[in-house]
């Protein structure tokens, strides 16, 4: 990796990702992929803006062999493949803040990239595909400026074997069949961090979720997900046609999961919503923006499943559409979708959102007193402790403002920093502007910024739900 001061990363938590010298605002990906031998062809035409004057850029890719690079804005020197980046080196330098293309050939077998998290990015299921990119997995399948701060507009092409289904983040716009490869074209047009890129691949049928009695439908194109104001969120399941039975029972309030949460946290930011079931086995679903992914095993009604469906669907809103301009706030994405699982199972009659904070808060309280989850540290930002102290924070902050307040506030942080990245800073600016009645700053510092597990206080709030 370049030691310049051109390629200093974004963030401690990943030191070896990302770059503070650029910024990508639209990628362009292409690319040609065959299930049996594992083999990836690929094109990425990328538009970025220079941060400061640039020699070179270094893009975050690993495990690929680049075999071309062009540009029809700057005169590329070199490039060369070196220790998990793509250093392209430019002829004249580049002036600060001016645009210029890369448009860069790759090709390679795909595999997961390991690190202290386990292996991310790029996997091989039975029949398929799964690309799970949290939080350094997206450079297993294509050069991009790996960090969450840095969030752009995407199309994808993916042509692969004909009978299988490429799905992509946002809407289909095209669908090209010939002879025995199919091509697909997805346009993400709303921001989007590296991490949250995926392809899915597998021999996979659509159900509507609206009305999971529905059969399979065709996959929508943008113009069918385009919805008016006040009306539902087109969403789908794509799986397995042996699995639908089980998915259309796993899935059958779905639409009222949504429903639930846009009402909790403000509109749907996407204009669609997908849920691929893979037909393997997987040990934890996975959030993309605009669809999420479970296994098989996750095809169950009982709350141990929904929970996890709800925590993927929250995600759309924390963690996608606003997402932590750095590793550390990781909270902001997983205490929310955590906190959502509760409002959940209120809204669907079953256990009171109070009733799973005491029960936790007591489990927690029986664990190490030594992390801090304002900021705690790269091997523990997906430690349980973070998902779980994320929730009782929220939950804290609820019954210290009532039902009307709280769920007002994070419809604003939903608005404001919507299609943005955001902070624990700015979390607690917000929450200390719109609740002026309570000690929002001091509160949240208590449970943010002390190992020690605060006190969890009870009464003060008039749910929504009633009580039971």
């Amino acid at each position: 990796m370049s030691s310049s001061p051109e390629s200093l990363a974004p963030d401690p938590y990943t030191p070896t990702n990302g770059s503070t010298s650029y910024r990508v605002g639209h990628y362009d990906l292409s690319f040609d992929y065959k299930l049996s031998s594992n083999r990836l062809a690929g094109r990425a035409v990328l538009t970025l803006t220079a941060n400061r004057e640039l020699h070179q850029v270094d893009l975050d890719l690993s495990g690929l062999r680049t075999t071309k690079v062009t540009s029809d804005t700057v005169r590329i020197r070199s490039f060369k493949d070196r220790a998990g980046k793509l250093v392209i080196g430019f002829r004249d330098p580049v002036p600060s803040d001016a645009e210029f293309r890369l448009d860069i050939r790759y090709e390679g077998n795909p595999r997961p990239l390991s690190g202290i998290w386990g292996e991310v990015g790029w996997e091989e299921l039975t029949d398929g595909v799964l690309v799970a990119g949290q939080p350094t997995g997206a450079p297993s399948w294509f050069p991009c400026n790996d960090h969450p701060s840095q969030k752009a507009s995407y199309r994808f092409t993916a042509t692969t074997d004909a009978g299988y289904r490429a799905i992509c983040n946002g809407v289909l716009v095209s669908r090209i069949d010939k002879s025995s490869r199919t091509t697909w074209v997805y346009e993400q047009v709303e921001p989007m961090a590296t991490y949250l890129a995926t392809v899915q691949i597998g021999r996979y049928d659509l159900v509507a979720l609206n009305d999971p009695a529905r059969p399979a439908v065709a996959l929508p194109s943008r113009a069918a997900a385009v919805r008016g104001p006040g009306s539902p969120v087109p969403q789908y399941a794509a799986v397995p046609a042996s699995l639908a039975p089980a998915a259309r029972a796993a899935l059958a309030r779905h639409h009222q999961m949504m429903t639930a949460f846009e009402h909790r946290f403000g509109p749907y930011p996407y204009p669609q919503y997908l849920v691929v079931v893979t037909d393997d086995d997987l040990e934890i679903p996975l959030e993309a923006q605009t669809l999420s992914i479970i296994g098989r095993n996750h095809l169950d009604e009982g709350w141990d499943a929904q929970r996890l469906i709800a925590h993927e669907l929250a995600h759309q809103w924390f963690g996608n559409a606003v997402t932590a301009a750095r590793w550390q706030d990781i909270w902001l994405h997983e205490g929310f979708a955590c906190y959502a699982e509760w409002v959940w199972s209120e809204a669907s009659g079953s256990t009171m959102a109070a009733t799973l904070a005491r029960s936790t808060h007591q489990r927690l309280g029986r664990e190490p007193q030594d992390l801090l989850l304002g900021d705690p540290g790269a091997a523990d930002m997906f430690d349980d402790r973070v998902y779980k102290r994320g929730a009782l924070t929220l939950h804290a902050l609820r019954t210290a403002a009532g039902d009307d307040a709280f769920f007002g506030l994070l419809q604003a942080w939903s608005a404001e920093y919507r299609f943005g990245t955001a902070t624990t800073p700015d979390f607690i600016a917000l929450a200390v502007r719109l609740l002026p009645d309570i000690d929002a700053e001091g509160l949240l510092t208590a449970w943010l910024f002390s190992e020690a597990l605060p006190a969890l206080q009870t009464g003060g709030v008039a749910h929504l739900f009633g009580s039971r």
